[in-house]
């Protein structure tokens, strides 16, 4: 007896679990719907090795030309000169780059970077030689002859809409995940306009790497 009547109670609470759901589901509102039409870019599938440590190397001297000279040690206090500031952000020319300990062929490579057009930082400035630094902190010293002074950005860690206007509630072009690599074109306020691929939009200025707080640029 007892349990027949708990099974009944049972079927009639899954019977109005079951209603509440259904009510629910028809209720629901537009903005509570998963957005499928918005496209997605995702950044590269499984690059190879965009940061590499080098491979030691025994008792080799440096590969340079005859009439090479290796710069001496920096100074503490190396400047970019009149013309051009430090730090200041820059990009990759080239899809591998060997990021050295120092500024010379003969300091060995700390790691390799293996992705064109990765915007990066320039801290400090000693003859043809960069020490640059990465979105993930990294730090070392590459040839200037591998960047560009092209501007770039890259997304931090969380996905970010690229919008139609620089409006919170402006329509969404397309959704950007971590890593994905933009071209600056320019900045106001909290807003940058970006290209990638074919689409173009601007975003908020907090979900990318590759340009400073207040910075004002204009492509």
């Amino acid at each position: 007896m007892f349990k027949k009547q708990g099974q009944k109670q049972t079927g009639m609470a899954r019977f109005f679990l079951a209603l509440t759901v259904l009510c629910a589901t028809a209720w629901a509102t537009p903005s509570m719907a998963v957005d499928t039409k918005t496209p997605v870019v995702k950044a590269p599938a499984a690059p190879v090795a965009p940061k590499a440590p080098a491979k030691p190397v025994v008792a080799a001297k440096p590969v340079t030309t005859a009439k090479s000279v290796e710069p001496k040690a920096p100074a503490d206090n190396v400047n970019a000169g009149p013309q051009l500031p430090v730090p200041r952000f820059v990009t990759l020319s080239v899809d591998e780059v060997n990021v050295r300990t120092g500024p010379a062929l003969k300091y060995p490579i700390k790691f390799i970077i293996r992705r064109d057009g990765l915007p990066v930082e320039i801290m400090r400035e000693f003859d043809v030689w960069r020490q640059i630094r990465d979105k993930d902190g990294d730090i070392g010293w590459v040839h200037k002859s591998m960047l560009s002074g092209k501007r770039a950005v890259i997304i931090k860690e969380t996905v970010q809409p690229l919008l139609k206007k620089p409006e919170e509630s402006a329509r969404p072009v397309v959704k950007l995940e971590p890593d994905v690599i933009a071209s600056l074109q320019k900045c106001k306020g909290d807003w940058c306009a970006v290209k990638v691929q074919s689409y173009e939009g601007w975003i908020k200025r907090s979900g990318i790497w590759g340009v400073y707080k207040d910075e004002k640029f204009q492509e």
